[in-house]
């Protein structure tokens, strides 16, 4: 399995960048993916990160997992990119495994893709959340779908995609690690 975090301009670096070094550290495999053309994606805060790869030179396959960062304006760029939506939608059809954090579960939300399951997202976007069963959870898992409220919460949604992807107690040895009580 692959775990693929999506970056395009304006995308909170915390929130992406503590899953990719979170699963690494669990030996999972994560690949940043750009969507803005090359590979240095600006973030929400003017940091520049370099991707791994751009959009179109990745193969995705049934067992990966999406990750859609937030942060403003990250995660409605990512609505808009046409490419990645097609992708997020093929991946809710199939039942394949998405992520969202922050302001991206809206997106989930306004395609259909949260109907009758729990969610969370960002205060103050609860209605966004389409269809879903709102909570103010940390983060929230309902099947396939693994959603999260903010930069405050990356850490915890870090751990919950390390347990989804591996198991608990892998998920509990890279807590320890960083000296986060789970």
């Amino acid at each position: 399995m692959k775990v693929y975090v999506f970056l395009t301009d304006g995308f909170e670096e915390i929130e992406a960048l503590t899953v990719v070094d979170l699963l690494r550290r669990a030996n999972i495999d994560v690949i940043t993916v750009s969507l803005v053309g090359k590979s240095e994606v600006m973030g929400a805060r003017k940091i520049p990160v370099l991707a791994d790869t751009l959009f179109d030179e990745v193969s995705y396959n049934k067992d990966d997992m999406l990750v859609l960062p937030g942060g403003s304006p990250g995660w409605m760029n990512l609505e808009k990119d046409e490419k990645l939506m097609k992708l997020v939608d093929e991946f809710a059809a199939l039942g394949r495994k998405i992520s969202a954090i922050c302001g991206a579960p809206s997106i989930l939300g306004r395609r259909g893709i949260l109907d009758g399951k729990v969610a969370t997202v960002y205060p103050g976007m609860d209605d966004e959340l389409k269809g879903a069963k709102v909570t103010h959870d940390e983060v929230a898992k309902d099947g396939n779908i693994i959603t999260s409220r903010g930069l405050g919460t990356a850490i915890p949604f870090s751990l919950a995609l390390i347990e989804e992807i591996l198991d608990k107690d892998t998920a509990k040895k890279i807590s320890d690690s960083v000296v986060y009580k789970l």
